[in-house]
């Protein structure tokens, strides 16, 4: 599904338009960000978390020319699905629907 499809969902299935849906989509992602940029994480409930984790810093090998590179630490966000999620898309793919 990309956005115009989920636009297009959503509008249906709230009875708003779609420019009415695009605006509370994009406050939304706003405060996600925000709360990203704060080093917090974000919990919905029944649907999952996301959390901000420091990857550290790495030696990498090039193969062919063995240089080695330091790759510098970097910021991370980890999705993680609610057990109501994760048993609905397992159900889905045992059922075979």
């Amino acid at each position: 599904m990309n956005n115009k499809e989920l636009l297009v969902e959503l509008s249906n299935r709230l009875g708003k338009t779609q420019k009415e849906v695009s605006a509370m989509l994009d406050v939304t992602t706003d405060c996600m960000v925000r709360s990203f940029t704060e080093n917090s994480n974000l919990v919905l409930q029944g649907f999952g978390s996301f959390e901000v984790r420091k990857k550290a810093d790495r030696i990498l090998v090039n193969p062919t020319t063995k240089l080695q590179m330091i790759v510098p630490p970097k910021l991370a966000l980890i999705f993680k699905a609610s057990n109501t999620y994760k048993d609905k898309i397992k159900n889905k793919e045992h059922n075979g629907k």
